[in-house]
């Protein structure tokens, strides 16, 4: 491994850019038209123009990828998260073409990525799974007849689904064919694939989700786990670690049926196995593996003082693992806001625009992670996360107090941007109660 084409764009590109440095490795930087001034641009030793803003034309244009990796002598890819992290067909191109991805194998990608293959596997290896259909299906009538087993509420999934698309809440069955229409119609314009699975809906959950990372020789550890029941329609909004609501054995019974499944299915390179924890009858169910790294990895390295992705890149090229398994967390606590280009009073709708000020806050316990600056174009084609502010204590109580101090110290300006947002959760008498649940945004916004 000598060379790595960063396979993504803004934010999670010059992380991984920073990772390359650090571990002496040339980087190709790819970028749309629209990107030509982003900061990865910048950073990487090289960069080329991969195609138009459109991210069909550039970012998820798996052959002009791979065709500028080996144009540019690239040995290796690194695909982030989003985009082509999750795509086996993209994994099969860049080993066809001798690249190495950094990632886990394309096997691995597919059955994971099949929520009704996940399911069953999860089940195999002893995981607790939410009650629902075994089967996956696009016709509605056949639906009907797996819901009526199910039992309502519940919720349709896509299988190929992530990022909240695809996925409605039924609660009647009066409901159900028009709300399952509408949801395998959008999984069908948004992954290609229209199946659905269904399960039972829990209205009062929490959702943690437990880091693992595993390299090629069979050693396989987890990092415990990091909550991310602030949410808006299946999109995270906060994450921290450790859960506020876990008890030590409720936490080490996660954690281990995570790396059983991990096991089991002989994954390699860093995941993330997501919960459900339900809050009356105390019992957690997997939902799903994402097989790639995380948005909020950042709060899990801050805990345990780990560089997440410069291991990616060891276990790619055929290292043991660097990292012990920790000790649960007895102290410390991280908190990672994510600061998105989105006007909150109407509905978090994106607001693209040019950056006039971008002044994030610096000190003890604070880190910014972002790829903006003053003059920054916010592009309307892509994600709306201008960066991350992950800040850590040494008790929840001084994390948060830091966190106040921080948020109130961020000026952007410019742009609409949730900052308001985080500080108004902050002084949520339930948030700091860990009294939340995954719906409570939504509640909170209706009453």
């Amino acid at each position: 491994m000598k060379r790595v084409l960063i396979a993504n764009r803004g934010e999670i590109a010059l992380r991984a850019i920073r990772a390359c440095q650090k571990l002496g490795l040339e980087t190709v930087a790819v970028h749309s038209t629209a990107d030509a001034s982003s900061r990865h641009v910048w950073a990487a030793d090289r960069s080329v123009c991969v195609g138009a803003a459109p991210p069909g034309q550039s970012y998820l244009n798996g052959p002009a990828l791979v065709e500028v990796a080996l144009r540019t002598g690239c040995d290796t890819v690194y695909p982030g998260y989003g985009f082509l992290s999750e795509n086996a067909g993209f994994v099969d191109m860049c080993e066809t073409a001798g690249l190495t991805f950094v990632g886990p194998p394309a096997s691995a990608i597919r059955l994971m990525g099949d929520k009704s293959a996940a399911r069953r596997a999860a089940a195999e290896a002893g995981v607790p799974v939410v009650p629902g259909s075994s089967l996956a299906t696009s016709d509605r009538d056949v639906a009907a007849r797996l819901a009526g087993a199910v039992g309502f509420p519940l919720l349709a999934k896509a299988v190929a689904g992530g990022g909240g698309r695809g996925m409605r809440v039924i609660d009647t069955e009066g409901d159900f064919r028009d709300r399952f229409e509408q949801a395998s119609a959008e999984a069908r314009a948004a992954f290609g694939n229209g199946e659905m699975y269904l399960e039972r809906f829990f209205a009062r959950v929490r959702h943690v989700e437990i880091q693992v990372i595993a390299d090629s020789h069979g050693n396989a550890i987890h990092l415990w786990e990091r909550d991310c029941s602030v949410q808006r329609r299946h999109q995270k909004l906060v994450e921290e670690a450790p859960s506020p609501v876990l008890d030590p054995e409720i936490r080490a019974a996660m954690a281990l049926a995570a790396l059983s499944l991990v096991r089991r299915t002989g994954y390699v390179n860093a995941g993330t196995i997501e919960f459900i924890f339900d809050m009356l009858s105390r019992q957690f169910f997997f939902i799903e593996m994402n097989t790639r790294i995380q948005v909020e990895h950042p709060v899990t390295e801050a805990l345990f003082g780990v560089d997440l992705v410069a291991e990616q890149f060891r276990i790619a090229r055929g290292d043991r693992l660097g990292i012990a398994q920790p000790a649960a967390p007895t102290t410390g606590h991280a908190i990672e806001f994510r600061i998105n280009a989105e006007n909150p009073a109407q509905g978090f709708a994106p607001v693209p625009g040019r950056i006039t000020r971008w002044h994030p806050p610096v000190g003890e316990g604070i880190r910014m992670d972002s790829h903006i600056y003053e003059g920054f174009a916010v592009s309307p084609y892509y994600d709306s996360l201008l960066g991350k502010l992950i800040v850590q204590g040494a008790t929840r109580d001084e994390a948060l107090a830091r966190a106040r101090r921080a948020l109130a110290a961020f000026e952007v300006e410019g742009v609409s941007t949730t900052l308001a947002f985080h500080r108004a959760i902050l002084d949520e008498p339930a948030f700091i109660a860990g009294q939340i649940h995954t719906r409570w945004i939504e509640q909170r916004q209706d009453g």
